[in-house]
């Protein structure tokens, strides 16, 4: 059940059932099920099946979510600035998580909630954090030059956690709340990644970077979002540490020795509620563009929660995916290499997509052949 009062509640559940009621004519009528392979202490099921991917927009007053309506989804994913919901202290705008909410237990979907922090923090929760200049790596306004916090900063660390305290308190009974992204010591997504070119790099050895410092954040981060968040599955989208020992020097070893690091940790701290997500799949075999961490991913099918996220939309991007004009094509090269069983027979317990994939016409049948395989 939702913590959102009775009478609220009921208005957006009025509004949105309306919004629902115009549901788009390509989508078959025949649902598909999902079932669960585990479930968290409070009896949640594992997060399973397709996922559409909604990112925010912050100068739209409401989500547009017709991609519910799409019967081969199981859940929905939101991206969404920390600085667009909370823009002043302790006064959050919780009016398109409230829409989220409402709409995904009106079409029985289940949600993750991809929160960034990092670039995407309010102005006042940087006020007398320590921060540094850095290009964003990827994403909309890549190579638009910000301001990051440290991602160790006690004061901006416990800030963001105070956010997440009144997330939790809001929507933590939530029937539809599944998974929750943990964030804080990341930049510019929900990935623990980190500017990380040669003069990157050079900044951050002045500021004192260090994988053990870094793999603290990590560790309370986890701490907190396993107490914070009893009722869900806590996901960490997997990225890498920075060329840097503990020493202070260069050393190229870091990067790979610090994914497995900040995996175990979380391993440790989260127990069967840990989802491991790689959100950068496309239908490239082989070394083909962007980092090839898929098989790594699915090693870990089967010994805990795993999911994967296009790295970009096949409808508007299929040269990137794998298939140049021919979206159908590159999205199912995708979801084929994706949906690859480890040595154990296991795939992925969720596949993300996002949402103009879920509304194209033209992607409904792979759609449909895809949601069939999660059993």
């Amino acid at each position: 059940m939702s913590t959102h009062s009775a009478p609220h509640s009921a208005r957006l559940a009025a509004h949105i059932l309306l919004a629902l009621a115009a549901a788009s004519p390509q989508f078959p009528a025949a649902a598909i099920a999902q079932p669960a392979q585990s479930s968290t202490s409070a009896g949640q099921s594992a997060p399973n099946g397709l996922v559409v991917v909604i990112e925010d927009k912050p100068n739209v007053k409401q989500l547009d979510l017709k991609s519910l309506n799409n019967p081969y989804i199981s859940g929905v994913a939101l991206q969404i600035h920390w600085s667009d919901l909370e823009p002043t202290e302790g006064n959050p705008n919780w009016s398109k998580l409230d829409q989220l909410f409402v709409a995904a237990e009106t079409s029985k979907k289940w949600v993750q909630l991809l929160i960034f922090p990092g670039f995407f923090s309010p102005s006042w929760a940087l006020e007398g954090v320590k921060t540094e200049d850095f290009p964003l790596q990827y994403g909309p306004g890549a190579g638009t030059v910000e301001k990051l916090p440290m991602p160790w900063d006690n004061v901006y660390l416990n800030r963001w956690f105070a956010f997440v305290k009144l997330l939790s308190q809001r929507y933590g009974n939530s029937s539809a709340f599944r998974v929750i992204a943990a964030d804080g010591p990341t930049s510019v997504s929900a990935e623990y990644s980190l500017p990380s070119k040669p003069a990157d790099i050079a900044i951050w050895l002045n500021t004192g970077y260090t994988p053990s410092r870094y793999l603290a954040a990590w560790q309370k981060t986890f701490q907190v979002f396993a107490a914070d968040f009893p009722n869900q599955y806590i996901s960490l989208s997997m990225g890498a540490g920075l060329n840097i020992n503990n020493q202070g020097k260069r050393d190229a070893a870091e990067r790979q020795l610090v994914r497995g690091q900040v995996i175990d940790e979380a391993m440790s701290a989260l127990g069967r509620r840990f989802a491991l997500q790689f959100s950068n799949l496309d239908g490239f075999p082989g070394a083909g563009p962007g980092p090839r961490a898929v098989p790594f991913l699915i090693s870990y099918n089967g010994r805990v929660v795993t999911g994967l996220q296009l790295r970009t939309s096949c409808e508007r991007n299929s040269a990137n995916m794998g298939a140049a004009g021919n979206p159908a094509l590159a999205l199912q090269k995708s979801f084929d290499i994706g949906m690859q069983p480890n040595a154990a027979g296991q795939h992925v317990n969720f596949l993300e997509v996002y949402e103009p994939d879920v509304l194209a016409a033209d992607l409904q049948p792979v759609l449909g052949k895809e949601a069939s395989l999660f059993k």
